[in-house]
C-alpha cells in the first residue's frame, strides 16, 4: 500500500478498510484481518494497525470480540456512508464549486458531465 504524505497513515488504512466495507468486500459480521496480518500485508508497524483499529472501534465500525478477533459491526456501512456524506457536503463539494467557478465552468457544462 502506498501512503500519501498529507494524512496520517493510520487514517489512510482506516479509510481503506472503510472502502472495503462499503464496497461489500467485508460485510457486517465479517472478521477482518488480525493486527499482525494487516500490518504485514500493508507493511507497517503493528502499533499503527492497533491505532487504526482503535479509531474504527471508537466510530463503531468494528468491534473486538476478545480472543476471537475484530469484526465489522452491523451498522458499519451506514455509519461510514453517513460520515462520508457529511464530509462531502462540508468540504469536498464547496471546494469543487469554488474550483469550477474559478475555471469559469457553467452549471450547464457541469450537468453534461454529472449525468450518470
Amino acid at each position: 500500500m502506498e501512503f500519501e504524505n498529507n494524512q496520517s497513515i493510520y487514517i489512510q488504512i482506516a479509510d481503506t478498510l472503510s472502502d472495503k466495507i462499503i464496497n461489500g468486500e467485508y460485510s457486517p459480521g465479517d472478521k477482518i484481518p488480525s493486527v499482525r496480518e494487516l500490518a504485514s500485508e500493508v507493511g507497517v508497524n503493528p502499533n499503527t494497525i492497533m491505532r487504526t483499529y482503535t479509531e474504527l472501534q471508537s466510530n463503531e465500525i468494528i468491534e473486538n470480540k476478545r480472543g476471537i478477533g475484530y469484526f465489522v459491526t452491523p451498522s458499519a456501512p451506514e455509519r461510514i456512508i453517513k460520515e462520508r456524506k457529511k464530509l462531502f457536503f462540508k468540504k469536498i463539494l464547496p471546494q469543487f464549486i469554488k474550483e469550477a467557478s474559478q475555471l469559469g465552468i457553467s452549471p450547464e457544462e457541469l450537468k453534461k458531465h454529472l449525468d450518470l
